[in-house]
């Protein structure tokens, strides 16, 4: 006699229907894998309406890797024994790992998110050869290859409304399940999980404000009919609980994050810098058609508003530059070690002879506070006669500084080594102190930054952040520098220790 099929049911005795908009705070890239159209790098869109469109599996992904890096950290994949973790309590939430047939199904069903009609945003860029500083250039079969490429962007401020379904079945621990979920859910609430690509170049940044929370009881007859006709509003069917509104999702689930422990390992630099003079990343697409022949690269935000911004991406290639510098100098040697390809991620990926790996340190992108846009004339001169040469008029508007202009750096290294940290403070006393420009024409003087105030918060000082501050009368002023100072000295052990093993 076979069993009933019931037997072989997972027996779900609850669902809960969570809904929030999630808006972009700043330009993201959701691709759709093509190369082979008019831009390098496509936008996914939804092929029925042509709407913006993030996949349930996408977001699925993000909110699994979220939650597992919460409880175990920063790349951790295996236990003290060394054998591979598996979360059982994750698993019964997501389901199995790809790969494992005899897993948990998901208790989750997330649906695509179909936004609105996108308004993309073109960026364009460039690999840099960080000897000469010029663009990389290779040859292939004697013909030069270059790495110009440029991207599809979602506007910051374009919403994709979410929907997601949480079905609880009568063997699983409901508590557990609903505090997994509303820990997931919270790293979207405070902006801690990002989407698309270059999200550590400050892209796909996005938040949900409010959650729109009902449970269905389908034991009890109302409310399993008021699932079935969710969707029709028109036939009266009410389940017995309100629908919940808020922005603690946590609460709105019936559960507490109070005591959820956060294993990750992070340092956070924020510094807030004064603009010296201009500063000109050049915008490749957009508002040079209209105006001068080159413009400071600006953005649309969240609030609707266009400003110019410090793009992550060239920051951090400031930042890399400025790393393996100070590494040849400091350590004595033409080879630059292998501190800046774990911290920055390899800059030349070769198949099947080095794994592929992101970049540890986050850069965001950041907005220019308060800048003067300026054009500029200006002309090209023949360096043999000296004279003005033909055709080369051109003109320029960069930001410029006053007394209020602020740039705020924001920087957070996963899993950072002491060695590490002082590195970064190095590099951030060159930008500190204006030795170390950003953008472009920085030998004519742009891009230089002054210091005004920095925080360094990391996991030996998360309750009393490290702080450099400059006074008005020029004063520097910093507390706890004596910690600053070991993360430098924990550098030059780490120098001293790669010269004695070559």
């Amino acid at each position: 006699m076979s069993a009933h099929p019931l037997t072989k049911s997972r027996q779900i005795c609850e669902r809960w229907l969570i809904e929030g908009d999630l808006v972009l705070q700043t330009p993201t890239h959701l691709g759709n894998g093509d190369s082979d159209g008019i831009v390098d790098m496509p936008l996914l869109l939804d092929e029925a309406t042509g709407k913006a469109l993030l996949l349930g599996t996408s977001l699925a992904g993000a909110l699994r890797n979220y939650v597992y890096e919460r409880r175990h950290g920063f790349g951790v994949r295996l236990n003290r024994d060394g054998m591979r973790i598996f979360d059982n309590a994750i698993e019964s939430l997501f389901g199995a790992e790809k790969g494992n047939d005899d897993g948990a199904q998901s208790a989750l069903v997330i649906d695509d998110a179909v936004g609105e009609t996108p308004k993309v945003e073109l960026r364009d860029g460039v690999r840099i050869d960080p000897v000469t500083r010029t663009a990389k250039i290779d040859f292939e079969n004697g013909r030069p290859r270059g790495y110009k490429y440029d991207l599809q962007l979602l506007e910051a401020g374009t919403t994709l409304p979410l929907r997601i379904e949480l079905l609880i079945s009568q063997n699983t621990d409901s508590q557990e399940v609903r505090q997994l979920l509303a820990l997931a859910l919270h790293g979207l609430a405070t902006g801690e999980i990002a989407i698309g690509m270059r999200k550590r170049r400050g892209f796909g940044e996005c938040r949900v404000a409010t959650w729109r929370v009902r449970q269905y009881d389908l034991k009890q007859s109302s409310d399993l009919l008021a699932w079935l006709a969710s969707e029709y509003p028109n036939w009266g069917y009410k389940p017995t609980q309100p629908l919940k509104t808020g922005n603690d999702i946590a609460e709105l689930l019936g559960v507490s994050l109070a005591r959820v422990e956060d294993k990750r390992s992070v340092c956070v630099i924020q510094a807030t810098f004064a603009l010296n003079g201009s500063l000109l990343i050049r915008a490749g697409f957009g508002e040079q058609d209209r105006g001068p022949d080159t413009v400071h690269l600006h953005s649309k935000q969240a609030n609707g508003t266009r400003r110019p911004v410090l793009s992550g991406t060239s920051l951090a290639g400031a930042l890399r530059h400025r790393a393996e510098r100070i590494m040849r100098t400091i350590a004595n040697s033409s080879r630059t070690p292998s501190m800046i390809d774990e911290m920055f991620g390899p800059a030349d990926i070769t198949y099947g002879k080095q794994p592929a790996r992101a970049s540890r340190l986050i850069v965001k992108e950041t907005v220019i506070e308060n800048p003067v846009n300026l054009v500029q004339n200006r002309i090209r001169i023949d360096r043999f006669t000296g004279s003005v040469h033909g055709t080369g008029l051109f003109n320029e508007q960069p930001v410029f500084g006053k007394d209020d202009t602020l740039i705020t750096v924001d920087l957070t290294l996963r899993n950072p080594t002491d060695a590490e940290i002082g590195l970064l403070l190095l590099v951030l006393k060159d930008l500190w102190t204006g030795d170390l420009p950003l953008g472009g024409e920085v030998s004519i003087g742009r891009g230089r930054l002054r210091g005004v105030r920095a925080t360094v918060t990391t996991s030996q000082h998360k309750e009393t952040p490290l702080t450099i501050e400059t006074a008005q009368n020029g004063k520097l002023t910093v507390h706890n520098g004596d910690a600053l100072e070991n993360y430098v000295k924990a550098l030059r052990r780490y120098v001293e220790t790669v010269e004695v093993t070559r």
